[in-house]
């Protein structure tokens, strides 16, 4: 284990100009920071040691009969677009925007993962690149995406809530960007509820084929507004 640990500390460094950093952000966020240990087995396992304990804690800090995105409704439906960048997704931040943007049609409902309130949605994006940029031809990459993804609540504090999601779909063809049908979806939110039936999302999505093939991923920052019925 020494060598993930080694990992993040040089990248954490480089990117804050720190030198020390406590043990437990290592164990919350090690997968999205080192190259060697990004495959689909140790991405399980950490997802695994993340989604487990918030059982416990699910009942004190947030309330188990009320959904952070949903509240006492059944059913949502949404819509959000995003920018896409070439590199970064967390850390290091994005620094490298591109011609490539993505719009989405979303429909929910609740349910929950471990005692933990969450959503479970059906997704359909369009990908659309208008440019060439950083050696890549965006034009190329124009797909349908369709997707099923979950995503639970984080914390919720009056009208503000954040969430963790991920997904697996299919986009319309494989291209030298992604070189496979098949897609795997990561996304963190971050919402205000205007009230009981809107709110509006700035949202973090990734996608790639956990290297499957060839892969260089997508990467999107964007906003997204849902209602509640």
């Amino acid at each position: 284990m020494s060598f993930l640990y080694q990992c993040i500390i040089d990248k954490i460094r480089t990117v804050f100009n720190i030198s020390k950093i406590p043990v437990n952000f290592y164990n919350l966020f090690y997968i999205a920071f080192c190259d060697k240990i990004y495959s689909m087995k140790r991405f399980l396992a950490v997802l695994t040691a993340l989604f487990l304990p918030m059982s416990v804690w699910a009942d004190s800090c947030i309330l188990p009969e009320s959904n952070p995105f949903m509240g006492t409704y059944q059913q949502q439906i949404a819509f959000g677009i995003g920018h896409g960048f070439d590199t970064g997704i967390l850390l290091p931040p994005p620094v490298r925007p591109v011609p490539y943007y993505i719009a989405t049609i979303q429909y929910s409902q609740p349910t929950t993962f471990f005692r933990v309130p969450a959503r479970r949605s059906i997704n359909l994006s369009g990908a659309i690149g208008t440019d060439s940029k950083y050696g890549w031809n965006w034009q190329d990459y124009s797909v349908p995406i369709i997707y099923i993804t979950e995503d639970i609540a984080l914390f919720r504090l009056e009208r503000i809530y954040a969430g963790m999601g991920a997904g697996v779909g299919l986009q319309g063809k494989q291209n030298p960007r992604i070189g496979s049908k098949l897609l795997f979806e990561f996304k963190v939110t971050f919402g205000y509820n205007f009230n009981d039936q809107w709110a509006a999302e700035l949202f973090i999505q990734h996608f790639s084929n956990a290297n499957t093939a060839e892969n260089n991923s997508y990467a999107f920052y964007g906003l997204g507004f849902t209602y509640n019925y």
